[in-house]
C-alpha cells in the first residue's frame, strides 16, 4: 500500500518536476537536455550490450564514480559503462569518463512505468548507485528484471537513519532489496544494516582515491604568490554561510587576508556576488578572467571562486579553508578533496554528513574545530600568520589523505566477484 501511495503522489508531481527542471535550465542549460529521459524514453532500440550500470547523483559522486571506474578497468578492460546522474553538475563531469562503447543517460524519475521502460532499454547486468542513492520503485523494478543492486561509497547518518525509520514502510523493502553495500565506516554500516540490507560490508572512502588535478594546485599556489598576502577560503559554501562570514569580515581591523568564497552551487554565484558588493567590499570574480588575474583582482577585498572543476586550485590558491556546511546544521562538506592538495581545513561544528572523515583528520592534525564562524574567522587569521603551524597542518593533511586510500580496488574486486 505504501509503495502504491508513493507511486501514485509521484506520477501526480510529474508536471511540477519537469517545470522545476525546466526552470532550472534557465541557468543551467544541461537541465533541458533530453527531458524525455527522464521519464524513461531513450529513443531508439533497446539497449542489449549488459553494461554496467553506475548512478552518480550529482558532481561529487560522479567524482568518486570515477576512481571506482578506473579501479574496474584495470580489473577489467573490456568493461563497458552506463553512467546516470540526476543533476547538470553530475551528467558534465560524467562526460570526461566516458570511452568508446559506454554510455551517458539521465536516471527516470521514481515512476513505475519510467523505471521500467530504463531497464527495458538499457538492459544492465548489474546496478551500482553511490552513497545514499535508493529509491523504493527503482529497487523494486530491478528486482523484478533480475538486476543484482549495489550500494558502493554508501554512508548513512543518524539523521537519515531516523528520516529513514520514518518511512520505514518505504525505505525498508528497498533497502533490503540491496544486494549488497559498501559502506564507508563501521557506523554506517551498522545503520545501513539496521535499515535492512543484509549483506553490508566495510570497504573504506572512495573520495581518498580521487586523483587531484597537481597542475591547478600549483596554479593556485602561484596565484596566491602573486597576491601576497595570505589567503582565507569558506569552501564550498552554503546558503547563509556566505553573508554570516560578510558580516564577520568587515569587522576585521585591517591589513586583512586576501578572502575567497567557492559556493557549492553554481545557481548562487551571482547572489553571493551581490551579498560581497552589500557588504561593501570590491569583488573579482573567476569568471571574468581566463589563465590568469588580472592586475586588478590582487588589490580586490574578495576573490568569488564561480566555476567549476578548480577546487584543486582554489585549495592550492588558500592557505587555510573554512569548511562549508559545516557553520550551519548543514551536516558539512568533504574534507578529502582538501586535505589530498595540503590545505589546512578549519571545520564548524556540523560535520554529521562526514563524522568520521572529519573525526580522522582532527586527529591527524590536518584540521581543527571551531564552535562558531567567528572563531573560524579569527583561527584563520591567526594561521594564516603562522608559517610553521601551517606547514605543519598541510603536512599532516597530504600524510592523512595518503593513508586511507585503497577503497577503490576493493569495492572494484566486490563488484566483479558478483557480477560473474
Amino acid at each position: 500500500m505504501a509503495l502504491w501511495v508513493y507511486a501514485a503522489l509521484l506520477r501526480l508531481l510529474t508536471p511540477l518536476y519537469l517545470l522545476r527542471l525546466w526552470r532550472r535550465g534557465a541557468s543551467e542549460p544541461l537541465y533541458r537536455q533530453a527531458l524525455g529521459e527522464r521519464l524513461g524514453f531513450y529513443g531508439g532500440r533497446r539497449d542489449a550490450s549488459g553494461r554496467l550500470w553506475i548512478h552518480a547523483v550529482s558532481l561529487g559522486e560522479t567524482r568518486a564514480a570515477g576512481a571506482l571506474i578506473d579501479a574496474l578497468r584495470a580489473r577489467d578492460p573490456a568493461l563497458r559503462i552506463l553512467l546516470t546522474q540526476s543533476t547538470a553538475t553530475g551528467r558534465e563531469a560524467a562526460q570526461v569518463l566516458l570511452r568508446d562503447g559506454d554510455a551517458l543517460a539521465w536516471l527516470p524519475y521514481d515512476t513505475p512505468g519510467a523505471v521500467r521502460r530504463f531497464l527495458r532499454h538499457w538492459q544492465p547486468c548489474m546496478g551500482v548507485l553511490m552513497e545514499t542513492e535508493v529509491w523504493p520503485m527503482l529497487q523494486r523494478e530491478a528486482q523484478r528484471a533480475g538486476v543484482k543492486m549495489v550500494l558502493a561509497n554508501a554512508r548513512l547518518s543518524e539523521k537519515s537513519l531516523r528520516q529513514g525509520r520514518r518511512l520505514a514502510a518505504l525505505m525498508r523493502p528497498a533497502a533490503a532489496r540491496m544486494t549488497l553495500a559498501l559502506a564507508q565506516t563501521e557506523a554506517d554500516a551498522e545503520r545501513i544494516r539496521a535499515m535492512g540490507t543484509a549483506r553490508v560490508e566495510v570497504a573504506g572512502n572512495l573520495k581518498y582515491d580521487i586523483a587531484v588535478d597537481a597542475a591547478l594546485i600549483a596554479c593556485g599556489q602561484a596565484w596566491a604568490a602573486q597576491a601576497g598576502r595570505p589567503v582565507l577560503m569558506l569552501a564550498v559554501s552554503r546558503e547563509g554561510e556566505e553573508k554570516a562570514l560578510l558580516d564577520e569580515w568587515v569587522k576585521q581591523a585591517a591589513p586583512r587576508p586576501l578572502l575567497a568564497i567557492v559556493p557549492r552551487h553554481p545557481q548562487r554565484f551571482d547572489e553571493v556576488a551581490g551579498l560581497v558588493q552589500a557588504a561593501g567590499l570590491t569583488l573579482a570574480r573567476r569568471s571574468h578572467w581566463g589563465d590568469a588575474p588580472p592586475l586588478e583582482a590582487f588589490t580586490a577585498d574578495v576573490w568569488l571562486g564561480d566555476s567549476m572543476r578548480e577546487m584543486p586550485l582554489y585549495y592550492g590558491l588558500a592557505d587555510v579553508a573554512l569548511l562549508g556546511g559545516s557553520f550551519e546544521p548543514l551536516g558539512g562538506q568533504n574534507l578529502i578533496e582538501a586535505a589530498a592538495c595540503g590545505c589546512p581545513v578549519l571545520a564548524g561544528p556540523h560535520t554529521f554528513n562526514f563524522a568520521e572523515a572529519t573525526e580522522l583528520a582532527l586527529a591527524a592534525g590536518a584540521a581543527q574545530r571551531c564552535a562558531t564562524l567567528t572563531d573560524a574567522v579569527s583561527r584563520g587569521q591567526a594561521l594564516c600568520a603562522d608559517l610553521p603551524a601551517l606547514e605543519s597542518m598541510s603536512r599532516n593533511a597530504l600524510a592523512f589523505s595518503s593513508a586511507h586510500r585503497g577503497a577503490a580496488a576493493r569495492m572494484a574486486e566486490a563488484i566483479l566477484a558478483l557480477a560473474r
